[in-house]
């Protein structure tokens, strides 16, 4: 249940019988042919999904990330490191505050890496609160899966392309990237754009909807058993 559709009554009558909570991370960045917002989009629905039938909240993504390399991208918008921990800091300071102990944050973008550093600084503070810090997008089985299907996956190409922005037109297009700058978020952003042109760091683009598919089930099983496996 998405907490962008209960009222404050109903998520206190939620924390008489459960403390535990979703909150997904994500970034405003560019994806090649993809949506600003892939990770941001991909974080909360793999959130939503994991969580419909445990009848856990979900907090709406935190759509702005760390993504410095992007910003000669127009759309993209990048954090400065400190800002998106002490936007972290603050909602797991509210989210304590109310009563939830138990959280899985749903990481869809590499960048915020940062944030778990942070998560365990404030577990250290604040014994008797759990929480684990979940990259959807690499976690052991959807990257295991991945691998089975293509192992040349990586940002912008068809691992991320769920929501089918790149079109068929681009099926048969391999995009090759510079080896210097397929390490993320390395370089400058005009040299970063110069160099990867589109955006996509190196793979196809689009693969079969029955593939994709498969991953998803994988990252929502997985997610799921997190937030059961207290």
């Amino acid at each position: 249940m998405k907490i962008a559709e209960l009222n404050w009554m109903q998520v206190e009558e939620y924390l008489k019988r459960d403390d535990r909570a979703l909150l997904p991370l994500g970034c405003t960045e560019q994806h090649a042919y993809l949506s600003l917002c892939t990770d941001s989009i991909l974080a909360e629905r793999v959130a939503a999904e994991a969580a419909e039938p445990l009848g856990l909240p979900v907090f709406p993504v935190v759509g702005y990330g760390i993504t410095p390399s992007f910003r000669a991208y127009p759309g993209t918008v990048s954090l400065r490191v400190e800002t998106l921990l002490a936007v972290v800091r603050d909602v797991l300071d509210a989210l304590r505050a109310q009563g939830f102990r138990r959280l899985v944050i749903v990481n869809g973008h590499g960048g915020n890496s940062p944030a778990a550093s942070l998560v365990n600084e404030w577990l250290a503070d604040h014994p008797g609160t759990r929480i684990k810090f979940h990259n959807w997008w690499n976690a052991p089985n959807v990257w295991a899966k991945v691998q089975e299907i293509d192992p040349v996956a990586s940002h912008a190409s068809w691992m991320e392309n769920f929501h089918g922005r790149a079109s068929r037109g681009h099926a048969a297009r391999y995009a090759q990237a510079p080896a210097g700058l397929v390490r993320h978020h390395a370089g400058r952003s005009l040299e970063a754009r110069q160099g990867l042109g589109d955006g996509n760091f190196g793979g196809r683009y689009v693969r079969s909807d029955e593939e994709m598919l498969a991953i998803w089930r994988v990252a929502v099983e997985e997610t799921r058993a997190l937030a059961e496996s207290w």
